[in-house]
């Protein structure tokens, strides 16, 4: 598959179940099968429910200060997407009046194709229109591909902190771009 045969279009409401489950299987892949993060059954169940759940998704996707872009296969499946919304991470810096990626996964199917940077781009456009002024994301601290990714688009890390997992914290660091 190439980014060819990708559509790289705004999630629509319509989309949720389909969104929902792109977003529960990018994050088992990433974490669980890619990094192999040992999380605690009862903490992962939690966190998958409360995260990705469809009523979860239906909000975010109603929601008119959110906006997710997916990239979608010809056969109408769901390959990749970008969430993003006003800044919630624990930054002195930082304010709900800045705007923050808050995921940007692509299934090992659909990576090293150049979809990540089309959906980052349309991510920061969006967000440059929304919330004019630095923009911001978390990415895991064991997840150097990422940060390498996020670099590269003028990111440096500002800070890191504690992210939830149920119980569980993941250590995380803090990006901003301007």
């Amino acid at each position: 598959m190439s980014h060819d045969d990708l559509t790289i279009r705004r999630a629509e409401p319509a989309d949720a179940a389909a969104l929902s489950a792109l977003k529960l299987a990018a994050f088992r892949e990433t974490f669980l099968h890619g990094f192999a993060i040992p999380y605690p059954a009862a903490d992962l169940a939690r966190f998958e429910a409360d995260s990705y759940g469809e009523a979860t998704v239906a909000r975010e996707l109603a929601a008119p200060d959110h906006a997710t872009w997916v990239a979608q296969a010809r056969d109408g499946r769901l390959l990749a997407y970008a969430h993003a919304g006003p800044c919630k991470l624990p930054h002195p810096q930082a304010s709900a009046a800045q705007g923050e990626l808050y995921q940007l996964y692509a299934l090992n199917a659909a990576q090293g194709q150049g979809v990540g940077r089309v959906l980052m781009e349309a991510a920061q456009g969006w967000l440059a229109q929304a919330f004019p002024g630095p923009q911001w994301l978390g990415v895991w601290s064991g997840n150097a591909r990422a940060q390498a990714f996020y670099a590269k688009r003028g990111f440096a890390k500002v800070g890191d902190y504690g992210f939830k997992v149920g119980d569980w914290t993941d250590a995380e660091f803090i990006y901003r771009r301007g």
